[in-house]
């Protein structure tokens, strides 16, 4: 049995896991409609104090009894791990957000991030159903749903002007999203590497090729 299988939980807790994961939704759609500095003080608030709770239920027994009781279910067992003390997956979202939202102009934050909840959520309970067919760290069909849902995303993203080469930069993102979500377990949380490496490349794109356009990547998306 493999490290990712010996960390997975059974399947209806996983359901249970994404539909809480695709929650998360929320962030961008919220922050399209209020100015970035309300945005990143809201989420670095959020942050906080899902750090304080998610590092004290190691710390302290009876946050940690909490935990176990409401939420220990659908949490993995490197969540759990007493020794290594590792945060869980909501707060990898959190963190993210608040990284990614910093970093990265508003549009770009809404595709990445999108890109994460919807196709890591499409990843996993399509490549546990599914998944045959061993591809690096993963399933082969746990990676193509990822790509194909991604696609979606980035087809109907916000874009700065609509030019083609924006979506071949969207294309080759979700696409490199896609590898790092497969081979992310053991060495990063695919929360967190999933957006960072999608808006990275992206923003990195339109600097070299798209640089007239990149002031619109500020304007707000509504």
């Amino acid at each position: 049995m493999s490290d990712i299988e010996q960390d997975s939980i059974n399947y209806r807790d996983e359901v249970i896991r994404k539909l809480i994961h695709l929650c998360s939704l929320s962030i961008p759609i919220i922050a399209a409609q209020i100015p970035k500095n309300v945005s990143v003080s809201i989420l670095a608030a959020m942050t906080t104090l899902a750090l304080v709770l998610d590092l004290g239920r190691h710390f302290n027994p009876a946050m940690g009894n909490f935990f176990n009781t409401f939420f220990g279910f659908m949490m993995r067992k490197h969540e759990v791990d007493r020794q290594k003390k590792n945060l869980n997956g909501a707060t990898y979202v959190l963190l993210s957000a608040l990284i990614c939202l910093i970093l990265f102009p508003p549009k770009i934050f809404s595709t990445a991030f999108s890109v994460l909840i919807i196709s890591d959520t499409t990843a996993a309970l399509i490549g546990r159903k599914f998944g045959r067919h061993k591809f690096l760290a993963k399933s082969l069909e746990g990676t193509v749903a990822f790509f194909v849902s991604a696609l979606v995303v980035v087809m109907v993203a916000p874009k700065a002007q609509g030019y083609a080469i924006e979506y071949v930069i969207g294309v080759v993102a979700v696409a490199i999203g896609a590898i790092v979500e497969n081979i992310s377990f053991g060495w990063a949380d695919d929360n967190f590497s999933i957006p960072i490496s999608i808006g990275f490349f992206m923003w990195g794109c339109y600097l070299w090729l798209l640089p007239n356009s990149v002031a619109l990547l500020n304007y707000n998306i509504r």
